[in-house]
């Protein structure tokens, strides 16, 4: 399915093509610019979220994360399923007015899937490539980021060799658990790498599968993957391996083959009405994951 790009999408652009190319030198006669805000520090805006937000850090390590993959500010980031915007509200002030976020959402195709994808949901989501822009805008202050968005499967040419870091946090579980239906995680892997500038970074944080645990269980559909098959469908894709981290790994998170990744913390999906079981699970924390930095050849 072809996504047209509205009126609202080019004027978006606007800003992340603003920040990919050099800012011509002012002639004599030219008004003098207004000084861009200096965007914030990683830690001032890391300070500045609220106390909710700052609860998960000791999980989402979103200092470490982003440092580990190399997110500077006035870079142009993709970043896979922003939903409601947990590290697009990071990473908007950070990137500041130089720099550009670009939304990237599941394909519709792959919603019928889903136990919750109902017609009503899927008519909801269908509008999410004006919606999703539309809200981050409210959360990018002054100076932050510009934003735009796409859909995985439809990205317009206009993207190609733009982006500085594709950043998927916990996005591969679905696409590979569905990929027989759509081939979904072979079209969102082909997609990171032509967004990608020679050299960028592709940048994955994913629920970590034990390597003794059965290919069934790791094949997305509880939530988890391995890492090795990680590596080889991203190696797959074109990318090269650059570096492991152990910076959101949590070795409390000890799945049993029946168990799904949605079970801890934030979610609690399957102790409702326990709180016996619901402490259990809050004090495992959420979960386990590996990080992985990989780099699109030169």
């Amino acid at each position: 399915m072809k996504y047209s790009i509205t009126l609202l999408s080019v004027l978006f652009l606007f800003g992340c093509q603003q920040a990919a190319e050099p800012v011509a030198e002012a002639t004599p006669d030219a008004e003098p610019a207004a000084e861009a805000a200096e965007p914030m520090t990683l830690d001032a805006v890391l300070a500045a979220q609220p106390e909710d937000v700052q609860a998960r850090y000791a999980y989402r390590n979103p200092k470490e994360t982003l440092e580990f993959f190399g997110i500077e500010p006035g870079m142009i980031v993709v970043e896979g399923l922003p939903g409601r915007g947990w590290y697009t509200k990071l990473l908007l002030p950070y990137l500041g007015a130089e720099g550009c976020v670009i939304g990237a959402d599941y394909p519709m195709d792959i919603w019928p899937n889903f136990p919750f994808g109902t017609e009503d949901f899927i008519a909801k989501r269908s509008t999410w490539l004006t919606d999703w822009p539309a809200d981050a805008e409210e959360w990018r202050g002054d100076s932050g980021a510009s934003i735009e968005a796409f859909i995985m499967g439809s990205m317009p040419e206009k993207y190609h060799g733009t982006a500085d870091v594709v950043f998927f946090p916990r996005v591969l579980h679905n696409l590979a658990n569905f990929e027989s239906k759509g081939g979904f995680l072979t079209t969102a892997l082909a997609d990171a790498f032509a967004v990608l500038k020679p050299g960028g970074t592709f940048g994955v944080v994913q629920h970590h599968a034990r390597d003794e645990m059965s290919d069934e269980f790791a094949d997305g559909s509880h939530g988890y993957l391995k890492q090795s098959f990680v590596i080889e469908v991203v190696e797959a894709a074109g990318f090269e391996f650059v570096a492991e981290s152990d910076i959101n790994a949590n070795p409390k998170d000890q799945p049993t083959e029946e168990d799904i990744v949605w079970r801890l913390p934030p979610t609690f999906a399957t102790s409702e009405g326990n709180d016996e079981l619901r402490a259990e699970y809050a004090a495992i924390g959420e979960s386990n994951r590996m990080t992985l930095k990989f780099r699109k050849p030169e």
